[in-house]
């Protein structure tokens, strides 16, 4: 067996990958992430996800400052002096009393033991020492914490920034809890796995998800396209993903919409090619497709995208979007009984006729999803929905790949 393919940035497996997730966060305090050798790899740690977030942040893997002369060094800053957050006896409010300067902010990293261990060091122990009160339960729910105020590396690093530089570093939080929600998703469907079969015939399996059955005039059709660099260039590290063109349908009524951003980093050199845009197109603003997709969306609506990219890439953009979704490729993976190939394989395949709603490639799929979504709803409503029908030609052998994009 081949070992799993993994990310060189971010250290996780690429299918549990949080790159895509992890913003640019510039900060006046010098970040020192302190961490425990047998923390290093622990696959859901935040060290590592917190100083690639923070560029103005270093990570060092010691047990004695001792060890490591450049974190000595890194501690004799005297433009920017060193303290060390560490809760117990004798350590100030960071929130209620800050220093009156920029600082050096020392965070130990590892299990609670450790931090403990790590924090009595000689030279860490005689920093000013700091602390803080939760203002919420922490949301590291894939990892049990000693007590309901202890909260994790990446946590208390965005609670403590926001009081020493006194702004939000909520940015902070989206790999990480991009990261908690994919971990609760695997165990769910492990659960799922181990569940015991019934005894009995087995009932017919759905041929659509029931929300796309129940909810079909409710849906609302998303495609999302991005600047992103390729994965092996350097630049991917400098340059995250950006949306680029989000474009939406309302199934029901038709109406579109359709908003192509100006990109803040310098373009991929096949962007372009591959969104199907001109460079002239790239004109529009966050703060403009926020409100109007704030007018346009409803409270009922039903986010429906083919794949999980363009939800994610739209969040990563700093946007919030509402719950129920629906993924219509599982959706025709459950009608099709197996794979389906592409978006574009299966309208050919099905003999989709979209309509023609504008320039790029996002308009063109989505054209494709909103006529996937009126086949769905137009077979429901005339036949019965186990009826055997839709099946890929050669259903018993290996079908389509899933090849191209999301």
């Amino acid at each position: 067996m081949e070992p799993r393919a993994v990310c060189e940035r971010c250290r996780r497996p690429t299918r549990a990958c949080y790159c895509a997730h992890v913003p640019r966060i510039e900060t006046k305090t010098r970040v020192l992430v302190v961490q425990h050798p047998r923390e290093r790899d622990v696959p859901i740690g935040t060290a590592r996800m917190a100083t690639l977030c923070l560029p103005n942040s270093e990570l060092y893997v010691t047990t004695s400052t001792a060890e490591s002369p450049e974190l000595a060094r890194a501690l004799s800053d005297p433009s920017r002096p060193a303290i060390l957050l560490s809760p117990g006896e004798g350590a100030r409010d960071i929130v209620k009393d800050p220093p009156p300067s920029p600082v050096t902010l020392v965070v130990v990293d590892g299990t609670w033991a450790q931090a403990k261990k790590l924090s009595k060091d000689p030279v860490l122990r005689r920093l000013p020492r700091y602390a803080f009160t939760p203002p919420a339960p922490s949301e590291y729910r894939i990892r049990r914490e000693p007590e309901e105020t202890y909260v994790s590396t990446i946590e208390a690093l965005a609670y403590t920034l926001a009081a020493l530089e006194g702004k939000s570093f909520e940015a902070l939080f989206a790999p990480f809890r991009a990261m908690v929600e994919f971990q609760l998703d695997q165990a769910a469907l492990h659960n799922s796995r181990r569940q015991k079969k019934p005894r009995g015939p087995k009932p017919p399996k759905p041929r659509l998800p029931a929300i796309v059955m129940e909810r079909s005039r409710d849906l609302v059709c998303v495609v999302g396209e991005s600047n992103a660099w390729p994965y092996e260039s350097p630049e991917r590290f400098l340059y995250p993903e950006e949306l680029l063109h989000w474009s939406a349908v309302r199934v029901a009524t038709g109406e579109h919409f359709d908003a192509i951003l100006a990109p803040k980093n310098p373009l991929a050199p096949r962007t372009l090619r591959w969104v199907e845009l001109l460079e002239s197109d790239l004109r529009g603003s966050l703060a403009d497709l926020q409100e109007r997709w704030r007018a346009f969306v409803g409270p009922t609506d039903v986010i429906a995208s083919w794949g999980t990219y363009a939800t994610k890439i739209f969040e990563s953009a700093g946007f919030e979007l509402s719950r129920p979704r629906v993924d219509l490729r599982e959706a025709a993976r459950m009608w099709c009984r197996g794979k389906v190939g592409t978006l574009e394989e299966l309208g050919a395949h099905l003999e989709l006729e979209p309509r023609s709603l504008g320039s790029g490639r996002a308009n063109r799929r989505l054209a494709l999803l909103e006529a996937l979504a009126h086949h769905f709803e137009n077979r429901t409503e005339r036949s019965d929905p186990n009826d055997e029908v839709d099946f890929w030609p050669l259903a018993s052998g290996p079908g389509p790949g899933l090849a191209g994009p999301p």
